[in-house]
């Protein structure tokens, strides 16, 4: 259980990290979302004991990350955005070096590098040069790094950044192998990544955690807009931005014109189709087409970041 305890961040007068709060249950991958600038790696930071939070507190397992920091380190396994890999070893040279430093038995040295080897997907180029590898294979390096020591808790800080498509469904492929029999928290920018891999996602804007729970629940929330979509027959586009200005609740996001017909974006709070229904009907406008969208992560996401 990690307990994140009203915890802000300053960097000077700047404030990364403005009081959170997070309870993070065992056995749960969390994905963290927010546009640059929010406040993510600032907060896997903290909850890794790598930097100490201005304010608040972070218990794991019941031990505060500041008084025992390294009590901490040993339940988590970290890969920040940029892996710390030296680039001029093997891989198997590289990961036997990492396994003496954190004092695994010469013993089980063999046996954990090949259970890593399988786990990550990197068996094929153990005995290749780290610089000579992709960014993707460098990734999964990452992985057996952060789980060399078998911890508890993995954090990964935007573990897909940079990879094609096919890199990023393996290294998700991994995580979700992975989070089977741990806690695993990571950031990311990629939204389709965090509603097929997460158990819950929270998303931070300026510090702030904005919003929390499953991808299903942020979809219900209500304190999102809903978007309705409609198509008009061609009409006087500077009419149509009248009307709708002034009915209740409604509020006009965008509209397209063409020589056949006007598409029209709009903002509603609550499903308003028969008021919009009506409202087209009174004015004798000819309905082409009316769709409600269903509220995706990335509309809600773009909602709860937007400048104000």
């Amino acid at each position: 259980m990690i307990s994140i305890n009203n915890i802000t961040k300053f960097f000077g007068e700047t404030r990364a990290v403005d009081g959170i709060s997070l309870e993070i249950p065992e056995g749960r991958i969390l994905g963290i979302l927010g546009p640059n600038g929010a406040g993510k790696t600032t907060t896997l930071r903290m909850l890794t004991g790598y930097i100490n939070p201005t304010s608040g507190s972070i218990l794991v397992n019941g031990i505060d990350t500041e008084k025992n920091t390294l009590e901490v380190k040993k339940l988590i396994g970290y890969l920040p955005e940029s892996s710390p890999i030296y680039t001029d070893m093997l891989v198997y040279d590289y990961l036997k070096f990492i396994a003496d430093v954190r004092n695994i038995s010469p013993a089980m040295v063999v046996d954990r590098l090949q259970e890593l080897a399988d786990l990550c997907g990197i068996r094929e180029v153990m005995h290749k040069s780290v610089s000579t590898l992709s960014r993707g294979y460098k990734q999964r390096v990452g992985l057996a790094l952060a789980l060399m020591d078998d911890p508890e808790i993995l954090v990964l800080d935007e573990p897909t950044s940079g990879l094609d498509p096919n890199q990023i469904a393996e290294i998700r492929t991994i995580i979700k192998e992975i989070g089977k029999k741990k806690t695993i928290i990571f950031s990311t920018h990629i939204l389709s990544e965090a509603e097929a891999t997460c158990d819950r996602v929270v998303i931070m804007n300026k510090g702030k955690l904005v919003a929390d729970g499953t991808t299903e629940m942020l979809k219900g929330d209500k304190s999102v807009d809903n978007i309705t979509l409609i198509k008009l027959e061609h009409t006087d586009a500077k009419k149509v931005k009248k009307v709708f200005g002034n009915l209740e609740g409604i509020s006009l996001s965008d509209i397209e014109e063409t020589e056949e017909q006007l598409m029209v974006t709009l903002t509603t709070k609550q499903d308003q189709r028969a008021d919009i229904y009506k409202l087209i009907k009174k004015e004798d406008w000819i309905l082409l087409e009316m769709v409600q969208e269903k509220k995706s992560l990335e509309h809600i996401f773009k909602e709860l970041t937007k400048e104000v």
